[in-house]
């Protein structure tokens, strides 16, 4: 079995970096509106590094290949997609003009692909010569710190509670993928994370959290 590329290992911490410059430039430039200019760029770092350094659309063809073992493994994953769901039935309002919802539901849509492609599909497939749990937990670990760079602008996406929250997720929907070699679930749970959890609303501090 191939070792992990050290290119490979370094990529997240890579995009995060980038990540953090893109916040702090553009949060002087537009404010709370730099989440637009960090979320397009890292979408194509996370790309980038899918299809330089992984096996780009046969890869993309094997995580969306069909879910093995049990269907409780898909209703584990997405339990954790609608623990957003009392954010939306809360600030659902929020969304009423179109700047607001455009970005929302575009994020939505998009993202899910894009970060479980590169987050679980990417390093952890990448990093299966390593012990399971710590390509487990390494995975999970740079995709909470990831995160983290949205609370550089925004208030509401800021604190341990998200960070805490997001490494569960990603602990979870990494064992998820691992079980049933598909990425069908992981998607669609967070899907219903990015749609309920109102991203450009809250990237905005439309909205305050109370934890």
């Amino acid at each position: 079995m191939t070792q992990t590329k050290p290119i490979v290992f370094a990529s997240p911490f890579i995009i995060t970096a980038v990540n953090v410059v893109v916040a702090l430039y553009f949060g002087e430039l537009i404010g709370k509106w730099a989440f637009v200019p960090i979320i397009l760029i890292e979408w194509v770092l996370f790309l980038f590094f899918i299809f330089k350094f992984g096996d780009g659309t046969a890869a993309i063809k094997k995580w969306l290949g069909k879910s093995h073992g049990s269907n409780l493994w898909g209703l584990f994953a997405v339990s954790m997609g609608l623990i957003t769901l009392p954010l939306f039935l809360l600030h659902y309002q929020t969304l009423a003009h179109w700047s607001v919802w455009l970005p929302w539901i575009s994020i939505a849509l998009i993202n899910p692909w894009i970060e479980e492609f590169y987050y679980r599909g990417f390093l952890l497939d990448q990093t299966q010569n390593w012990n399971k749990w710590a390509a487990i937990l390494f995975s999970s670990l740079v995709f909470s710190m990831n995160h983290a760079v949205f609370g550089i602008n925004s208030e509401v996406n800021s604190g341990l509670p998200v960070l805490v929250s997001t490494f569960i997720m990603g602990l979870i929907w990494a064992i998820v993928y691992l079980k049933t070699k598909s990425l069908r679930w992981t998607v669609f749970a967070h899907f219903l994370v990015d749609f309920f959890n109102l991203s450009a609303a809250a990237f905005l501090d439309l909205f305050k959290t109370q934890w």
